[in-house]
């Protein structure tokens, strides 16, 4: 019997609906399958030379699976863009909103203890300044970890234990090259910044706590993502000791598609609501899913970020604070993403010029995993002399 033209135009409306969605979620999906095996730090688990000079920028232009993986990311952010605005996308949010109520009622607080308690664990792990690649023999650094911790539990200790965050990064300068430490710049400052703002008592400065958070980690993820078309070869170890993370692809073509994928998922956490949520989730399986194969060491080292990742998935603002006008559009969705890439990609290569030269940096280069054992004489690790060309890893 047929249906009424009502009751046509529900079920139509239904099935457009359902489709969406499933097509929004699979594309989500893809990115983060595209991802997974990259999020463990690269520095953390296989060799590295810093100053060795980066690839050219003219290999990733001409590699194909490099332009795949950006146009998967056009249709992603177009179809969650449609999605959002489309008369779906407010109850979608809605209903995001109520599943994360909870821990959005609650959102300070569950913060505070997940920044004290990563500075507990890695005080409890010793010898690390900020993650576990930046090694260091002084014992006071682990105590001074423990102060940090400690003054996050009173809003009136809560800047300054910003600050001692900052001080950690610079302490680290010491013993560590500026383009090294650039990774954990941002989101250094994102969580300094978080604690400054919390217990201010100026509202208008105070609202944009969250958003200073979220900024931190989406350029130290994008600029991080960045090693995978500059070094590539810093992978490889990683593929060879664990084959599985690539999803069965070849090496040279996961690479490429991953780095996309990891850029554009940290982008995404800056964009509007829908997506800003649909990246964090994404990011946040990832992580999780890195810690079986990764072990403690990816755990503790990427805790926070994690945590990070989860209040952006719950945060239920709707307003986009830096250029609203153009990321609503649609059709400026692929000059974004392509003007992103140019203005990391200048900054990273440029950066790495000035500061090494064309020829780059011939050192020290660890042998072995960062997380192995230091010393006062090798404060990165177990080092040796390179001979040949800087760039050369195997």
């Amino acid at each position: 019997m047929a249906l009424p033209i009502e009751g046509q135009n529900m079920f139509a409306a239904r099935h457009r609906s359902r489709g969406r969605f499933s097509l929004v979620t699979g594309l989500a999906i893809w990115q983060a399958i595209q991802a997974t095996s990259v999020q463990a730090h690269v520095k953390w688990f296989a060799p590295y030379i810093v100053g060795a000079p980066p690839a050219p920028v003219s290999l990733t232009l001409s590699n194909e699976w490099f332009w795949l993986g950006i146009g998967f990311v056009v249709v992603f952010f177009a179809v969650a863009r449609a999605f959002e605005r489309s008369r779906f996308g407010d109850p979608t949010l809605d209903l995001v909103d109520k599943m994360t109520a909870p821990l959005w009622n609650r959102l300070d607080d569950y913060l505070r203890a997940i920044i004290a308690a990563f500075f507990v664990a890695i005080f409890a792990v010793g010898g690390v300044y900020l993650t576990p690649d930046l090694k260091t023999p002084a014992e006071w650094v682990s105590w001074l970890q423990l102060v940090i911790a400690a003054m996050i539990f009173s809003r009136m200790t809560m800047p300054a234990a910003g600050l001692g965050i900052v001080a950690l990064w610079i302490m680290a300068l010491r013993d560590y090259d500026l383009f090294h430490l650039l990774d954990y710049l941002t989101l250094g400052l994102g969580v300094a910044a978080y604690l400054v703002l919390e217990p201010s008592k100026q509202e208008n400065w105070r609202v944009h706590r969250l958003e200073a958070l979220r900024w931190g980690l989406a350029i130290a993820l994008m600029w991080s993502s960045l090693e995978k078309f500059a070094y590539p070869s810093w992978f490889y170890p990683l593929v060879l000791e664990k084959p599985f993370l690539t999803f069965g692809l070849p090496r040279d073509v996961f690479i490429p598609m991953a780095g996309v994928a990891e850029f554009t998922l940290g982008l995404g956490l800056v964009w509007t609501p829908l997506i800003r949520r649909l990246s964090a989730i994404a990011l946040l399986v990832i992580f999780t899913a890195a810690v079986w194969p990764f072990g403690r060491v990816d755990l503790i080292g990427h805790g926070l970020i994690m945590a990070v990742l989860l209040a952006v998935a719950a945060d239920q603002s709707r307003t986009t604070h830096f250029l609203p006008s153009f990321k609503t559009k649609l059709r400026h969705i692929p000059s974004g993403i392509a003007f992103a890439f140019l203005l990391y990609g200048s900054a990273y290569w440029g950066l790495h010029l000035v500061l090494y030269r064309p020829d780059g940096y011939i050192g020290p280069a660890t042998t072995e995993k960062a997380t192995h054992s230091h010393s006062p004489e090798y404060p990165h690790g177990p080092q040796q002399r390179v001979v040949g060309t800087p760039s050369a890893i195997d």
